[in-house]
């Protein structure tokens, strides 16, 4: 898969160090994968929520910081939505929030 928006993804590690590594991971895994549908993500990463919005959301670092995606699985795509503590995750809309 391509992921769209690393650049948010390497600013958010900047300010939280030890989220890097399980980034880093989380990106080597999903670059790697070939996901055709959402049962794609949940035998790869099985704490994954899969949204009604077709957004993904991503444990990382167990449950300390969140990742939301939109996929295009035909395109082969995934774009972050958003990444952040658990706590800043508790405070938007997962169906619909953006990073700036």
């Amino acid at each position: 898969m391509r992921v769209i928006s690393t650049r948010i993804l390497r600013q958010f590690w900047a300010l939280h160090p030890k989220a890097e590594q399980p980034i880093k991971i989380w990106l080597d895994q999903t670059t790697q994968a070939h996901w055709t549908q959402p049962a794609d993500i949940k035998a790869q990463f099985r704490n994954a929520s899969i949204l009604k919005s077709r957004r993904v959301v991503f444990n990382i670092r167990g449950n300390d910081y969140r990742l939301i995606a939109s996929i295009a699985y035909r395109l082969g795509i995934v774009y972050v939505k958003f990444i952040g503590t658990h706590a800043e995750y508790d405070k938007v809309d997962a169906d619909t929030v953006e990073m700036e």
